[in-house]
């Protein structure tokens, strides 16, 4: 029999991309499996892994860049590809699980070792399975320079007590929907009437929202000054800032039903309260 092999597709942006890794990792450790990671450039992260984070990790050897041929053999199959690539990926693998099948899956406590312990396999994920510690996040990932000196700036304006604050709006209706921007305001102000030296680090993905909590909270607003663009490598490396800084924090209040603020708080071992009305 052949020694069983996954091809793990990573999804989505940042925070998805890096729970997507770690799971497949574990995945690989349980079974035994040969493990392929292809990282792809698209609209929700355009920019490739090693412009992110550093080679010096064992995840290097299990990971590259995607090449053209990649995007005709191993992209996700879907409509902006015409679902092209469905076709050979029919007899390349001998098991396929595609990231909208993960999460109804894995409510109903799918065997994913068993699945993946024989043949050749092929995952594309954008969520967190398995039963891994936080602590594989500082194990496979370690940022580069650029991202660790940013995030080391703007923790030099911490005080002794500063909460994490992550607002997602752009292209999430679900978080604009239950996370209303005024929900923020009430706990960032319960928050300095408990402790006066109170310093809020903002993450969020509008210029409109960090310009009102500036304008309500002053110099109590921590963030970083670029505009939030997935389309570049510098706007990633931003967020990559923004996820580094909130890890960093006493604790976060996040926007539902996103991952970021989530990940930020397993990376620093940290409280993340999910505000939602």
């Amino acid at each position: 029999m052949k020694h069983p092999i996954l091809y793990l597709i990573p999804a989505g942006g940042l925070a998805n991309r890096m729970r997507s890794v770690a799971s497949g990792y574990w995945l690989s450790a349980e079974t035994g499996c040969q493990l392929q990671i292809i990282w792809f450039r698209d609209w929700a992260l355009n920019a490739p892994f090693y412009e992110l984070f550093s080679p010096d990790t064992e995840i290097a050897s299990r990971l590259r860049e995607a090449r053209w041929a990649d995007y005709l053999l191993y992209d996700r199959a879907r409509r902006r590809n015409l679902w092209l690539p469905a076709l050979p990926q029919y007899f390349l693998f001998d098991k396929r699980l595609h990231e909208k099948e993960i999460k109804p899956l894995r409510s109903k406590g799918f065997d994913f070792v068993g699945w993946a312990k024989e043949g050749r396999c092929y995952m594309s994920n954008h969520l967190h399975f398995g039963h891994w510690q936080p602590s594989l996040y500082h194990q496979l990932f370690h940022p580069v320079q650029a991202v660790k000196e940013g995030t080391e700036r703007l923790m030099e304006r911490f005080s002794a007590h500063t909460i994490g604050v992550h607002v997602r709006r752009g292209d999430n209706a679900y978080c604009i929907t239950h996370s209303p921007v005024e929900l923020y305001y009430q706990k960032i102000q319960e928050e300095i009437d408990l402790n006066s030296d109170t310093k809020v680090f903002l993450a969020t993905d509008s210029e409109v929202v960090k310009q009102e909590m500036k304008r309500r909270f002053a110099e109590r607003i921590i963030t970083v000054d670029q505009a939030a663009d997935r389309g570049n490598v510098e706007g990633i490396r931003g967020g990559m800032v923004d996820l580094y800084s909130l890890a960093a924090t006493s604790k976060i209040y996040g926007s539902a039903g996103s991952s970021f603020a989530l990940t930020a708080a397993e990376i620093g071992g940290i409280e993340m309260h999910d505000l939602r009305c």
